[in-house]
């Protein structure tokens, strides 16, 4: 065991101290407050009590909870591995010497630089029943001869949304596996060419299982994202139609409007439950610690 001395601890501390506090300002203090808050019944115009776990116990009978959380996970089933499947084909371009490899890899992270309200009101306009791109697009390849109300219906507001959020957050899926893939020796690719291992042998044999740390950091970073989405969806259609479009995070904020504050916290807390257990998950398929 090494020996630390008084010094050499208050320098940790000095340096850490800012991050500490920092953390437990903005995030472990609201966390703890949103836990305190959902034990209480407290609705705007109504006395305040205390009512312990009542707010998770109403969660299993309400049948609008139960529906933000299935199209919460079927976005998440659907969006996050066709994101990861466009930033693995954009990572495995970006990391080949091709004319103007700088110039892409800067232009890929432009959809994921824009801030994400705007970028959902580029898709509204994408998405207009009028005069839309997409409908033109569709009318000119002769596959729809009749616009399409991309928002009107519950599965075609699904696809809207899924597209818009995988443009958006693809680039973010291919910087991170292209940082993976850069750190694969280039050499066990040259072997396996000269063992004559095929393009598709190579990666299933050497590039997808060294990969794995980068995929599994790719999948953790973009499921929480996608398990907690907001933007798009209040931009593109307000949880519409019907509500079948409405997230858990977008559920929690119709509460929050509607002056039901206790349960509006409950909901919060659930949804940082569901995070946090993803979490362990996929640390533990990652296996970090042997990593370390």
């Amino acid at each position: 065991m090494p020996s630390y001395s008084h010094s050499d601890i208050k320098g940790a501390l000095g340096f850490t101290l800012p991050l500490i506090i920092l953390l437990t300002v903005f995030i472990l203090i609201p966390i703890i407050g949103t836990i305190i808050t959902s034990t209480f019944k407290d609705i705007s115009f109504l006395q305040k009590r205390f009512v312990l776990f009542d707010n998770y116990a109403r969660m299993i009978g309400d049948g609008r909870f139960w529906q933000s959380f299935r199209f919460t996970l079927l976005f998440i089933a659907v969006s996050v591995p066709l994101e990861i499947i466009l930033g693995l084909a954009f990572a495995l371009l970006l990391n080949r010497t091709i004319p103007l490899r700088g110039l892409l890899r800067a232009t890929v992270l432009i959809p994921w630089a824009i801030p994400a309200a705007i970028s959902a009101k580029m898709w509204q306009l994408v998405y207009n029943f009028h005069f839309g791109l997409a409908n033109y697009i569709l009318h000119a390849l002769g596959f729809s001869a009749e616009p399409i109300n991309w928002l009107g219906s519950s599965a075609s507001a699904f696809i809207a949304l899924v597209i818009a959020d995988a443009w958006k957050t693809s680039p973010f899926a291919a910087i991170i596996l292209l940082a993976g893939l850069q750190t694969i020796p280039s050499e066990l690719h040259m072997q396996a060419q000269v063992d004559r291992a095929g393009v598709v042998r190579r990666f299933f044999a050497i590039t997808l299982p060294l990969l794995k740390p980068a995929l599994l950091v790719t999948l953790l970073f973009r499921t929480i994202d996608a398990l907690r989405i907001f933007d798009v969806i209040y931009v593109l259609t307000q949880g519409g139609p019907g509500g079948s479009t409405t997230s858990l995070s977008l559920y929690g904020y119709h509460l929050l409007l509607s002056g039901d504050f206790g349960y509006s916290s409950a909901v919060s807390v659930a949804l940082f439950a569901i995070a946090f257990v993803l979490s362990i998950m996929y640390a533990r398929m990652a296996r970090f610690s042997e990593a370390i």
